[in-house]
């Protein structure tokens, strides 16, 4: 057999060139593929980096979120507090004001008891024809200057008060009157006397709401009554004061200055009172 001619065989290099150009051009696709992997590989990092900020912010708005709530709760809190507080205090102004509206009904009741009293005095004096009794005005135009412990001067309508206080006073749930106490009382009508020579002047005795315990008397206003003559006996015989000027009152518990609520109201109301009224003694 001869071998084939040079005319026969350059085809066939040329027809077998085919399979071998798709190899080198398979080959280069494979050698493609690694760079298109690390390109997609670089994408997702950078996609995963940028899901991270993100989770990042949302943890932070959350975080940032949580503390407001927080906050707002405490307020919350605090108002409900400071709402409770104002009730609270709100309660005790119309408890105030309820004891005020009290008090000055009683005040009213105790003016009216006082001008009756007056008149009584003034229909007794005038009956036994030693004492002349004259409206007179003028006791309002200066108050006592009693600088003293427990002693506190105060307008009362169109009378002037001068309270004592029943614990420097007397010993308690006695008549008793502590020592140091006629020395109160002396100056005290000292100054009196001084501006008011001529005035009626109640000597009028109050206590505090508590029944009475022990001591020997049957209620307060025995107790108020015998303190109101136990400063009686020492202004009407050891001061200026005439004991035609004076009468005596007990009140008991009728008149509170404060409400009995408290310890402090409670003592503010055990007081001995030395009532100016406008009315003379000629």
């Amino acid at each position: 057999m001869q071998p084939p001619s040079r005319a026969t065989w350059t085809p066939l290099v040329w027809v077998g060139a085919g399979p071998v150009l798709c190899g080198l051009a398979a080959l280069l696709g494979c050698a493609d593929n690694p760079m298109v992997l690390q390109s997609r590989l670089h994408q997702f990092e950078q996609q995963h980096v940028a899901l991270s900020r993100q989770q990042e912010q949302l943890q932070s708005r959350a975080a940032a979120l949580d503390q407001s709530n927080q906050e707002l709760q405490a307020l919350v809190a605090q108002s409900r507090q400071e709402a409770d507080l104002l009730e609270k205090q709100l309660q005790a102004t119309r408890e105030q004001l309820r004891s005020a509206t009290t008090q000055l009904a009683e005040a009213r009741e105790e003016r009216q008891s006082a001008e009756s009293q007056v008149q009584a005095l003034q229909a007794s004096l005038r009956q036994r024809g030693s004492v002349l009794i004259t409206p007179n005005t003028s006791v309002l135009e200066e108050l006592p200057q009693i600088n003293l412990p427990g002693v506190e001067v105060r307008r009362d309508g169109d009378v002037i008060r001068v309270e004592l206080a029943g614990a420097r006073m007397f010993e308690s749930g006695d008549a008793r009157l502590r020592p140091g106490a006629e020395e109160t009382l002396a100056k005290a009508a000292a100054e009196l006397a001084r501006l008011y020579p001529r005035q009626i002047i109640g000597v009028e005795g109050h206590t505090d709401s508590d029944p009475i315990a022990g001591g020997g008397w049957r209620s307060n206003h025995q107790l108020s009554t015998a303190r109101a003559m136990a400063v009686y006996d020492v202004l009407s015989t050891r001061t200026a004061l005439e004991p035609k000027q004076l009468f005596v009152v007990g009140h008991g518990p009728n008149h509170p200055v404060v409400s009995n609520a408290t310890e402090a109201g409670k003592q503010r109301n055990r007081r001995v009172e030395l009532v100016v009224y406008p009315e003379q003694a000629g």
